[in-house]
């Protein structure tokens, strides 16, 4: 047991060491402060995910699934997860028009308050279709920073618009590496 343990833990640390210096060749730059909220673009199952990277990262956060414009508060960065999940839309009692137009609204009252917008899109090729590309084209322009998985971004849609808006851009290989360049994008 002892043996398995150890050959695991070696392993992990590894794993961990080649992940670290895959991502260090994209430095990302402390750009947001903390508190962030973390909510959905599309009621998908990667905002979870998110928060779990954030508490991984031991940033300080909230998670409001359908956040509004009060639940904003003291918050100094929101972080949406772009993603259109019609499972999710359909648990929270959303159809596309009603999820879209919460988050405009989330979206302008955090333009109003200056606090900047962090776009995440984790959920990769298979979160793609024409209402996710909808919400990336709505939202990721107004984003100070994006974080993806290069799966997601195989027809160049993210890179295209944040070139076109000046955003830095970070594409990771899976969803684990996000939480060296998410720790890394706060101060």
């Amino acid at each position: 047991m002892k043996k398995k343990l150890r050959a695991f833990l070696i392993s992990f640390v590894v794993l961990g060491a080649f992940t670290l210096s895959a991502l260090c060749g994209e430095e990302v730059e402390a750009v947001f402060e903390q508190p962030l909220l973390i909510t959905s673009a599309g009621q998908n199952a990667e905002v979870q995910i998110v928060a779990i990277l954030a508490k991984r990262a031991g940033l300080e956060y909230s998670l409001s699934k359908l956040a509004t414009a009060k639940d904003l508060g003291n918050m100094k960065t929101l972080a949406l997860v772009l993603g259109t999940s019609l499972k999710g839309l359909g648990a929270a009692g959303l159809d596309m028009n009603k999820e879209r137009d919460r988050v405009k609204a989330l979206v302008a009252e955090a333009q109003k308050r200056n606090i900047p917008l962090l776009c995440l899109h984790l959920g990769g090729e298979t979160r793609r279709g024409q209402q996710t590309d909808e919400l990336i084209a709505d939202f990721l322009p107004l984003a100070k920073m994006a974080i993806v998985v290069k799966s997601g971004n195989s027809d160049g849609i993210f890179t295209k618009i944040c070139q076109e808006k000046n955003i830095p851009l970070t594409e990771v290989e899976k969803i684990a590496d996000a939480l060296v360049p998410l720790q890394k994008a706060f101060k």
